[in-house]
């Protein structure tokens, strides 16, 4: 059995990919197959966090709450992960992982409020735990939760699990067939180029905590698995680039 690279991951699941092939609401086959990724890495005693966002459900400022004001509608984007976090907690439950839920916006009566030591202990205990809420402020996006909580909690590497993507492009490959996919990048690259990994708050967040990440296609079996072991997938950006 090949050992993980890595002890301590964050893995940045999109809302859409918890939406299925639509990537609207939430598709409980979709999410019990991530839950037993999850698994799988978690039995090959790697520590897991989960950040995860909301375009399943609210599209904020850019799409679902065009026009709205951008804090109310960051706000509704906030909840709407917890939902996704519930989702997905419970699948994870099914599935024999204990999982907790940490908000950083409080709600007690359905999740512990985000506390830094807590979420390590959590993780040295051997349970997942998933960060719902975002960082509990408007204007930042998930993506910054995700490098935010990463250097936080001193993980090894993000792993960004994309639907369909396998990696990072030089441009939209749904829409170029010509495109050409990177295997490694430099943060400021990334920057430069404006290629869209994630963004410009979270990927400076990175590269000045030297957090690598790694950009795969989650569709494909066992990618989570194989990018945990360091196994040459999609794209890395920063670390041993």
């Amino acid at each position: 059995m090949v050992a993980p690279k890595y002890k301590r991951i964050v893995l940045k699941l999109s809302g859409e990919a918890l939406g299925g092939q639509s990537g609207i609401n939430i598709d409980p086959t979709v999410v019990r197959a991530i839950a037993g990724d999850i698994k799988a890495v978690k039995d090959s005693g790697v520590e897991i966090a989960v950040v995860v966002g909301a375009g399943n459900i609210w599209r904020g400022a850019t799409g679902s709450a065009k026009g709205m004001d951008r804090t109310t509608a960051d706000y509704m984007g906030m909840l709407a992960t917890v939902i996704n976090a519930l989702a997905l907690q419970d699948a994870l439950e099914k599935a024999g992982v204990q999982t907790r839920v940490q908000t950083a916006i409080e709600m007690r009566q359905i999740a512990e409020p985000y506390i830094r030591r807590r979420a390590v202990r959590h993780l040295e205990k051997g349970r997942v735990v998933i960060f719902a809420s975002g960082t509990g402020n408007p204007y930042f996006s998930t993506d910054t939760t995700a490098a935010l909580r990463a250097a936080e909690i001193e993980a090894d590497v993000i792993l960004m699990a994309k639907r369909g993507v396998d990696g990072v492009y030089d441009c939209d490959p749904n829409v170029n067939d010509s495109a050409v996919r990177f295997d490694s990048l430099d943060y400021i690259d990334v920057l430069n180029r404006n290629l869209g990994v994630m963004d410009s708050t979270a990927t400076s967040l990175c590269m000045d905590n030297h957090i690598p990440i790694i950009v795969f296609d989650f569709n494909q079996p066992e990618n989570i698995v194989k990018a945990v072991n360091g196994e040459k997938i999609g794209t890395i950006v920063g670390g041993d680039c």
